[in-house]
């Protein structure tokens, strides 16, 4: 039996020419104690529909229903948790659960209110912090706060607008685990909105997509047995039938054709390249240990003495090989690629490019950081010529141009290069990111997590773009990410690190699939599974700190 449902609903903004529809037509029922998955992207209208679900929008045209009632403002009988968790900072997290219980249960004694607070609190997890304020809490202990809060208001129907989407993938686990258990515990009603879906998958008992135009796309029944743990689903052929079925349907209505005819590189040197003679003669030395970290390690000063995040980091790449670097938050992944980037100084150890010390930042290691460092009052084409003005003094301005937008061409942004920075979408931003790091054609491409902040379609979009572009220059790259299907499809080698501190390389392991990857091509494989196996096996055994036999 249904308890929400949106009859030919539509919804727009804006006035005449500027108006932008965003839902069209959607036709929708949700049946009672159905956890539902709302999975679409950025700018499909996923948080203008869950407005309409909460009735903090009405709809332009057609209907939406609450148990057979017109819904027409916002009830507490349909709790919502936003993506920003919006907490009072100078009350507790018992206060903040407080102020949802006194206003649903404003009849209840305070003794019953009290108690109803401390269910809801321990509920979450949160027993041991009550009495903190949010200031003193992480993102994902405020996002905790922030379901306790519309639990407490005892709603029929919870309603999750991407509520974990801004967390890092083991607090993100943790709390995935924790929504089901709610829900296994009460089974009530749950609309979930989200871009992920291997969080769709584990948590929903239905999939409903949303297509880039606003129409409500293909459904998906998902019938894998609870509790589903992701390691052993790893195994089930029904989840990877269906994780490949979901990601080729979002793949072929969500990815636009790329274009069809590009620009030459033309035949500039940079600056640091070397004479080709010498590079000849220099090759049986340096290409097989063309980038050395040794016994690296990196200390803080604290209070309490040194703390050290990385230590012993011992690894070599080959000359044009991709190497991920993947392990849980505080691991010092960041840490080790800011030092080869020579934005943080060494403590121990060495780092050895190309036969040279590290020291100090160079346009010969260019890095792409998960928010991009743009100028915003240039264009996009302004960004990328700053760096290859200086890389490239020979050139002339004609040569300097064709680089620069030959590479803008290739990240897709042939339309948009004369817009400012400022103008442009967090995912056209990283793309200058990316065009502006190969404009300067590297000695080294270090990636920190740069598609961390965008959602995935938009992902696995840029992450085909930094292969092709990749495949065509093969300069030495080393990516950040806690993504595991990132790091299976991008790299030659995956390093897992250790957690820290006293973080080190736990484990090594070869990627042997052909290139050029694409996701799809890597869903089909049947190597895949394995590879996402073993990384899965090595994250969940450092899941909850220091390895046992560390810790002993």
């Amino acid at each position: 039996m249904g308890i929400l449902k949106l009859s030919k609903v539509s919804k727009g903004f804006g006035e005449g020419a500027g108006r932008v529809e965003v839902l069209k037509g959607v036709d929708l029922e949700v049946r009672e104690g159905e956890f539902l998955a709302i999975l679409g992207f950025s700018g499909t209208g996923k948080t203008t529909l869950i407005n309409l679900l909460a009735g903090l929008e009405l709809p332009d045209r057609g209907e939406v229903n609450f148990r057979g009632r017109a819904v027409e403002g916002p009830d507490p009988k349909r709790g919502v948790v936003f993506q920003s968790y919006s907490l009072m900072p100078w009350l507790t997290v018992a206060g903040n659960v407080g102020l949802a219980v006194d206003a649903v249960h404003g009849g209840a004694n305070k003794a019953e209110r009290a108690a109803l607070v401390d269910r809801h609190v321990k509920m979450v997890g949160l027993g041991h912090a009550r009495d903190r304020r949010p200031a003193e809490l992480s993102g994902g202990m405020r996002q905790r706060v922030a379901v306790a809060r519309a639990l407490a208001m005892n709603p029929e129907v919870l309603l999750l607008d991407e509520p974990l989407s801004a967390l890092d993938a083991l607090t993100r686990a943790n709390l995935q685990d924790e929504i089901e258990r709610i829900w296994e515990a009460d089974r009530k009603t749950v609309v979930l909105i989200t871009n992920d879906v291997d969080e769709a998958l584990i948590l929903a008992d239905r999939i409903v997509a949303l297509n880039p135009d606003g129409t409500l796309g293909a459904q998906f029944e998902i019938g894998l047995d609870r509790p589903r743990d992701r390691t052993a689903m790893n195994h089930d052929p029904a989840f990877k039938r269906l994780r490949g079925q979901v990601t080729q349907y979002l793949m072929e209505v969500g990815i636009a054709a790329k274009a069809p005819e590009m620009r030459r590189l033309p035949k500039v040197t940079p600056l640091h390249s070397l004479p080709s003679a010498y590079a000849e003669a220099a090759k049986a030395v340096t290409d097989d240990r063309y980038l050395q970290f040794s016994q690296l390690s990196k200390a803080y000063p604290t209070p309490k003495g040194p703390l050290t995040v990385v230590e012993e980091f011992d690894l070599t790449l080959r000359k044009g090989e991709f190497v991920s670097l993947i392990g849980h938050s505080g691991c010092g992944k960041s840490t080790v690629l800011t030092m080869a980037a020579g934005l943080n100084d060494i403590s121990g150890g060495a780092i050895v490019l190309d036969g040279k010390h590290v020291t100090g930042a160079d346009p010969e290691r260019a890095v792409v950081f998960q928010a991009p460092s743009l100028f915003p009052w240039l264009t996009a084409r302004e960004n990328v010529a700053v760096g290859v003005d200086r890389v490239y003094p020979e050139a002339t301005q004609a040569e300097r141009q064709e680089v620069v937008e030959y590479y803008l061409e290739r990240v897709g942004l042939a339309d948009a290069m004369n817009k400012p920075a400022a103008e442009l979408s967090n995912g056209m931003k990283q793309r200058v990111g990316i065009a502006r790091a190969f404009a300067l054609s590297p000695k080294l491409l270090l990636l920190d997590e740069p598609f961390g902040m965008l959602d995935s379609l938009t992902r696995w979009e840029l992450q085909e773009v930094l292969m092709e572009v990749w495949s065509r220059t093969k300069v030495t790259a080393v990516c950040v990410t806690h993504d595991v299907d990132e790091a299976i499809l991008l790299a030659d080698r995956v390093v897992m690190m250790t957690n820290g501190p006293h973080a080190r390389i736990g484990k090594v392991m070869d990627v042997d699939l052909p290139r050029p990857r694409s996701r799809k091509a890597l869903l089909e494989h049947p190597d895949y599974y394995a590879y996402r196996e073993d990384l899965l096996g090595f994250l969940e055994e450092y899941e909850h700190g220091a390895h046992k036999k560390e810790a002993a």
